[in-house]
Parts: C-alpha cells; sequence; structure tokens
C-alpha cells in the first residue's frame, strides 16, 4: 500500500480530476478501507482543500471551490498541455496576460523533469503557430523567456549574447530588473554593469542567457516604472510607421481586439483614433482587416497605398471567383 504523503497526492488527484466520486469507488481506487478514506479527506481539509461529503444511496466526495486557489495536482500529460499554453500566451496569443503567463510559466518548467521539458518542445514545436502578424525573425524563443524571467525574480546577475540593430553582435553582464511586453515583443529592463547604465535589450535579439549565479540588490529604476521606462526608450528611436486612423467602432472594443498592440483612444461612444507603430505595413493592415469596422487612414499616406494595393488585389481574385 502507498505511503500516507503519496496516498493524499494520489487522492487530491482523482477529486480534481471528477466533479464527483462515490466514496466505495473512490476508496476502491486507492486501495483503503471507508475509514482510512475518511481519515484522508480530513487531511486534505486540514490542509486548506474544501472537499464536501454527501450522504445516501448517491454519497461521496466532490472538492468544491475554495476561498483562495490551492495547490493543484497534475499528470505529466496535464502537465505539458499547461506549459504548452503558458507559452502560447506569454508569446502573445491571448493579449493581456502575457505577464503572468511567463510567471506561470516559469515555475511550472522550474520542477518539470527533463523527459517533460523535452516533450513540452517537441510539443510547442509542432503544434504552436507563428504570432499572428509578428514580423519575420522577430519571434522570441520561450527558453530565452523562461531563463530572463527566472533571473529577475531571483535577482541573479545574467550574461547574453545581444545583437542591437545595427547587426552588431555583443556579450552583456546584465543586473535583470523586469520584463516588459509592448508593441508585439518584449523588452527586458536591466542595468549594463559593463555600460553603467540602464538598458532595453529586445529579446528576440537576445541568445543563450546564461546565470552566473551572483545575486545582487537591486538599484533604482530612473522611472515610475519598467513599462513607462520601456515606452519612452522605444518612443523616442525611429521607427518605420507611426499609424493613426480613425475607426468607427467603441475604442473598448477595438482594445479587447488588438489588446497591448495598439492604443484606442476614444472620440465619443461609437469611434475611436486608433495609433501604433510598426516596422513595415502589414501589420496595421491586418489588424485593420481583423477589426470588421470602418475606418478611416489619416497617417501615413504609405499605408492609404498599401491598402488600395490590397484591395485591388482582393477585387480581382473576387472578380476571377465570381466569374
Amino acid at each position: 500500500m502507498a505511503n500516507t504523503s503519496s496516498r493524499t497526492l494520489r487522492l487530491l488527484s482523482l477529486l480534481q480530476n471528477h466533479r464527483h466520486w462515490p466514496g466505495g469507488e473512490l476508496a476502491d481506487r486507492l486501495g483503503v478501507s471507508a475509514r482510512t478514506l475518511r481519515r484522508d479527506i480530513d487531511r486534505l481539509r486540514e490542509l486548506g482543500y474544501p472537499v464536501e461529503a454527501s450522504r445516501g444511496v448517491d454519497g461521496g466526495y466532490r472538492l468544491a471551490a475554495g476561498a483562495a486557489l490551492p495547490p493543484l495536482v497534475v499528470d505529466d500529460d496535464e502537465a505539458v498541455a499547461i506549459a504548452v499554453g503558458m507559452q502560447a500566451a506569454a508569446l502573445g496569443a491571448v493579449a493581456g496576460i502575457e505577464e503572468a503567463a511567463v510567471r506561470a510559466l516559469a515555475k511550472l518548467v522550474q520542477v518539470m523533469p527533463p523527459p517533460l521539458r523535452r516533450r513540452m518542445d517537441a510539443l510547442r514545436a509542432a503544434t504552436e503557430p507563428p504570432g499572428w502578424g509578428a514580423p519575420a525573425g522577430a519571434a522570441t524563443d520561450p527558453a530565452v523567456l523562461i531563463a530572463v524571467a527566472l533571473a529577475c525574480r531571483d535577482t541573479e546577475r545574467v550574461e547574453f549574447d545581444y545583437t542591437d540593430r545595427g547587426g552588431e553582435p555583443s556579450q552583456r553582464l546584465v543586473e535583470p530588473h523586469r520584463l516588459v511586453p509592448l508593441g508585439r515583443r518584449w523588452y527586458l529592463v536591466a542595468y549594463d554593469l559593463v555600460r553603467q547604465d540602464w538598458r532595453i535589450f529586445r529579446l528576440d535579439r537576445l541568445t543563450a542567457p546564461r546565470t552566473s549565479g551572483v545575486r545582487f540588490r537591486p538599484r533604482d529604476l530612473p522611472a515610475a516604472d519598467a513599462t513607462a521606462f520601456v515606452r519612452a526608450g522605444v518612443e523616442a528611436r525611429p521607427t518605420g510607421y507611426a499609424v493613426e486612423v480613425r475607426v468607427r467602432a467603441p475604442a473598448a472594443e477595438v482594445a479587447a481586439q488588438l489588446g497591448q498592440w495598439a492604443d484606442a483612444e476614444p472620440v465619443d461612444a461609437r469611434t475611436c483614433v486608433l495609433r501604433m507603430t510598426a516596422d513595415t505595413l502589414d501589420w496595421p493592415a491586418m489588424a485593420l482587416g481583423r477589426l470588421g469596422a470602418e475606418f478611416e487612414v489619416v497617417t501615413p499616406p504609405e499605408l492609404v497605398a498599401y491598402l488600395s494595393e490590397w484591395s485591388a488585389r482582393f477585387g480581382r481574385a473576387t472578380g476571377r471567383t465570381s466569374g
């Protein structure tokens, strides 16, 4: 018979997998008596798990929703599925939860045994689609994301290879401060120990992060927060296109569809001004088409020409199809 600790974990896993277990069936699955099962249920309750019991012919046990989220017990397949889902969310598949997804993913990967990590990587490589509208070559490696997130959490110095916007490679040794998702990219805010100043690093240009094992005392960031620091730095750099579009849709609806990739400022209850920056025009074009609302391009004029070209191409395709 399994020892008490392992049996308790097994019991918790069974309760989390099914809404209701008849008492006799649950005892049989664990290979214990009804009396022992009741003691194990009481032990779970002492640990904070709200296990409810019902009497009668259909009597049994169920795990109710608690006031706080208790530790979960998942099997190998479930752990891999959760990790792959968190990777997709961290890379922008679900707008607005990227930072939380990275924190959850870092916790999960840290305790994963190597065989499960290999399964997770293989499944992600086989099934994860590229980020919608992401520019070529700008994908962030989930392994890099996790490694840097852990270094930020542990206040541990990290060294990595970095390629700047001009294509110049270098090695950096930094004290990582915070990861910030902004404009379809991930940025690392860190104090560069060689240059003795705060720097912003794009994670898609960062490779081979290596922790040094050296802890540090966090410095004061010269900004209200890391997001404000990144915004100020990114907006100060020249970009390909600054897009401004008047959209005939409520700002809340537009923001819900595009998330952090653009800013929607309300004009009135039915209209908003959409602003975004982009290296190429394909992303704004796809984003505007995805909205399903009427719009007018304010700037740049290149976007007007780009959309006209798309419109003509789609019109020709539609004409050929209907013919």
